[in-house]
């Protein structure tokens, strides 16, 4: 009751809020994964003409979405009735702010892990612009089916004024479900309207290549990210700054600003000269094909692959890693190394009838540990893994050349160093158990 009380009072906060501001321009970002890099793509570029306000974390939940479209801080204990307090004093303080004070557009994620969540958003938010990045498996031990997933994540273009669709990673039979609203769609690969269409690659420097939009035109661009699917938030950006009436001079100009966000395709330097690619934020099936093919297309004298269970899939779950085992090409990789139990379960059986040698670690610290002992020089070394009970950063940090390039690493903060702590000292307990 307490924090349907709390979330019912935000989210009348966040009405009153934009009712006071009319001016102020909503930017909503849905979607099973791709959300937050798409977010920060859209605002570096908006950045260039717009004041903009966004929480570069993940607040969007019906409890924490609010305070990020207010810009007010999650309070440290919510469980304290005075630190909410102290929230809702600050929400009045906003809501009575002059408009120089404010940003001129707020871009906020939209979360769900249940039927329902986003259309319950609809019932405060009217986004002036929605993007949908990706249908994919999530949370499936409540939706059930991708065809839920889709109803669920698509009812963010039924209450947006307009709506932007990443065709790459939407089926085409899902955006039926939504043809008879306003929407664009973006991606990659060609005949998108809204578009960067690589012609070069270097690893130094990123993709050089051509934007494609529906309002400019054609012109050239380049911007530091690294991986095809790692231009889809790019396209994003794209257009929503096309639609916000951005110059192609200055999307040109916020494109070549935006760089790789921690743990989503961050290239790192490695010990013995080898190349790191930390992709160790989070993992959906859909994510990690698109970062094997990446992966696979880069050349290098040795390769190695650190996979770590992918969370959240439920009935989904043996299927989906036994696809990503039919991905491992013992031809193009020295070792598979498996982090969690369905990794190590159904990626590593399958990844050793394709040929790979295959090491199943006990978590990510030995991962590093074994990869580390058994790693060629100049290798290339992709990690690839969900967060909860994988943290496949921990691998990456050990196998850094420069530790102080561990601060570019995802969950380094004090909360997150506490919890993988007394993670990975279970397995201690466990052994000295066994013993």
């Amino acid at each position: 009751m307490f924090k349907k009380s709390i979330t019912n009072k935000l989210e009348k906060y966040v009405k009153r809020y934009f009712e006071k501001h009319p001016n102020i321009k909503l930017v909503a970002v849905a979607g099973s994964v791709g959300k937050t890099s798409t977010k920060l793509a859209v605002a570096t570029v908006l950045s260039e003409r717009y004041k903009v306000r966004l929480h570069e974390g993940n607040h969007n939940t019906h409890l924490s979405a609010p305070l990020a479209i207010l810009g007010i801080n999650y309070p440290g204990n919510p469980r304290s009735f005075w630190q909410w307090h102290r929230v809702f004093k600050a929400a009045r303080r906003r809501i009575n702010s002059s408009s120089a004070e404010e940003p001129e557009v707020i871009i906020q994620e939209l979360g769900t892990d249940h039927p329902g969540d986003i259309a319950k958003f609809g019932e405060y938010l009217l986004p002036d612009i929605a993007l949908v990045t990706a249908i994919t498996p999530e949370h499936m031990e409540f939706f059930g089916s991708i065809e839920a997933v889709a109803d669920e994540e698509l009812e963010v273009v039924k209450f947006a004024k307009s709506s932007l669709i990443n065709i790459n990673d939407v089926r085409l039979e899902f955006t039926e479900k939504v043809k008879n609203y306003i929407t664009n769609y973006y991606g990659t690969g060609g005949n998108n309207q809204y578009e960067f269409i690589p012609h070069d690659f270097n690893i130094n420097v990123g993709y050089i290549g051509e934007v494609k939009s529906l309002e400019l035109g054609s012109f050239p661009a380049n911007v530091k990210v690294f991986g095809e699917h790692s231009l889809r938030p790019i396209a994003g950006a794209i257009a929503v700054a096309s639609k916000m009436g951005l110059t192609a001079n200055e999307i040109v100009s916020g494109l070549s600003k935006i760089s790789p966000v921690s743990g989503r395709m961050n290239i790192l330097a490695g010990v013995d000269e080898s190349v790191l690619i930390d992709d160790t934020y989070n993992a959906s099936p859909a994510a990690v094909e698109a970062s094997l093919n990446t992966f696979y297309k880069i050349n290098a004298p040795s390769r190695i692959l650190v996979l770590g269970s992918m969370n959240e899939l439920g009935e989904l779950s043996a299927a989906e890693h036994q696809k990503i085992g039919l991905l491992c090409d013992g031809s193009l990789t020295d070792w598979v190394v498996t982090v969690g139990d369905d990794a190590s379960k159904y990626i590593a059986p399958i990844a050793r009838q394709r040929g790979c040698q295959v090491h199943e670690a006990k978590n990510a610290i030995d991962a590093g540990i074994f990869v580390r002992s058994n790693m060629q020089k100049g290798a290339l070394i992709l990690c690839k893994g969900s967060q909860g009970n994988v943290y496949l950063e921990e691998t990456v940090k050990i196998l850094l050349k420069d530790q102080s390039d561990a601060e570019k690493l995802v969950r380094q903060d004090k909360n997150w160093q506490t919890i993988k702590r007394e993670f990975f000292e279970s397995f201690t307990n466990i052994e000295d158990d066994e013993v």
